[in-house]
């Protein structure tokens, strides 16, 4: 199976902004689970590519000359592996992702939460979390942002993809098993999938197996992934700096379809 994706964030500006560094990841990689077929990232500015600390697609673009508005589009088309392997092997330091990150912590209740679904660590006891962490945050927009803490999130008891990704993180990591945080696109079938998607991995046996949370998704059929890391902030899709500018509003649309 062959998707394609067409992923558009666009940046208006109140005032002139003089200049801008934009640090983008939304290139995915080949890999046992995807063949990447074509991809281009279009920002204006000079650009440089490189790989981060997890191997990701670390795009940087420059901007010197005055703009208010600014446009990002990356498209291209990937194909799924029929014949991939249940779980994801790779040589990343699994030891990586038990690292403390201020958006994947653990309060006493959620350790407690963890305790009583994860007696014994192994993948069926992990889909059983899965599942009572949907149970317990409820899939709710617009109720949350990049910057709700996972106690937070498990405190109100709603979320979204992000936030679901961050409490099973955060409980993975309390249990000792490494865990990190996938960003992408979900192909949903018959229809266009309005937003990119995030879910973990989680790693045992030697294998980072896939917990998709919010869709209650445990083999990653129709998931094309971009980045890996400890929590958002490692595989946000854009980060950077700029001079002036005034206040920012932004809206992205994301398709992702069959072809």
């Amino acid at each position: 199976m062959k998707l394609m994706v067409n992923h558009q964030t666009h940046y208006f500006y109140s005032d002139l902004v003089n200049s801008s560094i934009q640090y983008i990841k939304m290139t995915p990689s080949t890999n046992s689970h995807q063949c990447v077929k074509h991809w281009d990232v279009s920002v204006p500015g000079v650009r440089e590519m490189k790989l981060d600390a997890f191997r990701n697609v670390w795009l940087t673009t420059t901007q010197r000359k005055p703009y208010q508005q600014m446009t990002i589009m990356a498209q291209g088309i990937v194909e799924m592996n029929p014949n991939k392997p249940e779980g994801v092997q790779d040589d990343l330091n699994p030891n990586l992702f038990l690292q403390p990150t201020l958006s994947t912590m653990c309060d006493t209740d959620m350790k407690s939460f963890a305790d009583c679904y994860v007696p014994r660590i192994n993948r069926a006891n992990l889909i059983r979390l899965s599942e009572a962490i949907l149970e317990h945050i409820p899939y709710v927009s617009n109720q949350t942002s990049v910057h709700t803490s996972a106690i937070e999130a498990f405190q109100r008891r709603q979320g979204v993809c992000q936030d679901h990704s961050h409490v099973m993180i955060a409980m993975c990591k309390y249990l000792g098993i490494p865990a990190r945080y996938v960003s992408g696109y979900l192909y949903v079938p018959h229809m266009a999938h309005l937003a990119s998607h995030a879910w973990v991995e989680a790693y045992l046996d030697d294998t980072w197996y896939c917990f998709d949370t919010s869709n209650q998704l445990f083999t990653p059929q129709s998931h094309i992934y971009v980045a890996v890391g400890r929590d958002y902030w490692d595989v946000a899709p854009v980060r950077g700096v700029r001079d002036k500018g005034g206040v920012e509003s932004m809206n992205s649309i994301v398709q992702v379809l069959g072809c």
